[in-house]
């Protein structure tokens, strides 16, 4: 089946989101995470932070070695969620197929849209105005058969890119970029192409199924199909995923607990704003770490009911991180944690397990998500996420 697919990833979503509440920080080095005397993390940084090799993931203090003018914000997880919500309501005006891969980027099939709409690149360039026009912040848009191309299209040519890789030229466009980008490359498999002398997508084409399953395992084959441009997935609403998880992949091995908590806190703080955006609730909790030796382990906890509930979903990840991983002395390279068990409509809490803490927590999640919907921008500032700002 063919599809037209759009990848919409915000430029520096959570920086540019600051800039646009406080226009004094335009033309300033902003970084948004946690500050460095306190070894945070960093969550997003603008493109003249980036110019100093800024990024995300990086611990706070090499970003303030690299970059001494940068202003440091701390996140504000609320209002990004609440800026996500409108973003997504311009691309409900052309697809109901949307499949959110964090706050700040999505897939949206627009296939079933174009006899009504136009072209895919009317709807993309409308998507990227709209979202310019109304809400005052730039998107990059890919479009392509599918989603391995799209998500490339979208990097292209940041920020405020729009590429647009057809059927007939997608060999074109793949040939020449390097295989490290492809989906799956990281450290290990990045030394296996270099032995190879791969340098380029164009040249692993060269290769066939056989041999890079030989060199790469089960891992060969889905090269194989990347470099051919192959990629089957379908957009998954979010509403019918099994799932809805965030993850993490740092720039550098970090071993420090307090900078891998401060990520940890970030990702929950995103899954749990896109479970109350989609309406879900969920029961079963993941944890996910990858060791700086690649070796990857996965941890989940089903709690007695389903939940949106940050504070208990944060605590709930949280002991699995400090209790329930191997007694191991080596650095992350990736952390992430998600929900599944969805539900729409969650089961009732049974009374043995409700302390008033989630209680109160609860209502307030839901007068602060109903006060923002009606009045929009900051009209209340929820006390418990501050307070785990603090922890």
């Amino acid at each position: 089946m063919t599809h037209t697919i759009l990848h919409v990833d915000m430029d520096a979503f959570y920086a540019s989101v600051e800039e646009l509440d406080d226009p004094a920080l335009r033309g300033q080095s902003v970084i948004v995470g946690g500050p460095s005397a306190k070894r945070g993390v960093v969550a997003a940084a603008n493109y003249r932070a980036r110019s100093y090799g800024v990024h995300s993931a990086m611990p706070s203090s090499q970003a303030l070695r690299l970059c001494p003018e940068a202003v440091f914000l701390p996140p504000r997880m609320e209002r990004y969620v609440e800026i996500s919500h409108e973003i997504h309501e311009v691309f409900q005006r052309y697809t109901p197929l949307i499949e959110p891969l964090s706050l700040d980027e999505a897939f949206l099939d627009v296939g079933q849209s174009l006899k009504l709409f136009g072209t895919a690149e009317h709807i993309g360039q409308e998507i990227q105005r709209q979202i310019q026009e109304e809400l005052g912040l730039a998107a990059s848009v890919g479009i392509a058969p599918n989603k391995f191309l799209a998500k490339l299209a979208s990097d292209y040519n940041k920020p405020y890119g729009f590429v647009v890789v057809k059927e007939d030229a997608i060999d074109a466009f793949l040939t020449p970029l390097p295989v490290t980008a492809l989906w799956g490359v990281g450290k290990v498999s990045g030394k296996v192409f270099q032995k190879l002398g791969i340098e380029t997508v164009g040249q692993l084409r060269g290769y066939s199924r056989e041999l890079l399953q030989q060199y790469f395992g089960s891992q060969g084959e889905h090269f194989w199909q990347l470099a051919r441009g192959i990629d089957e997935r379908e957009v998954v609403p979010e509403h019918e995923a099994k799932s809805i998880s965030n993850e993490t992949t740092f720039g550098q091995d970090i071993s420090d607990r307090e900078l891998l908590l401060g990520a940890l806190l970030a990702l929950t703080e995103q899954v749990a704003g896109r479970l109350r955006r989609a309406g879900l609730k969920g029961r079963t909790v993941q944890l996910k770490v990858r060791y700086s030796d690649f070796s990857t382990i996965t941890r989940s906890h089903t709690l007695p009911a389903a939940t949106d509930i940050t504070d208990l979903l944060w605590q709930t990840v949280r002991q699995m991180f400090e209790h329930r991983l191997p007694t191991r002395h080596l650095s992350l390279r990736l952390i992430g944690m998600g929900v599944s068990g969805l539900a729409e409509e969650a089961e009732p809490q049974p009374d043995l397990f409700v302390d008033d803490e989630q209680e109160q927590q609860s209502q307030l999640d839901s007068v602060t998500d109903t006060i923002r919907e009606r009045f929009g921008k900051e009209a209340l500032s929820r006390a418990g996420t501050l307070r785990r700002k603090k922890d």
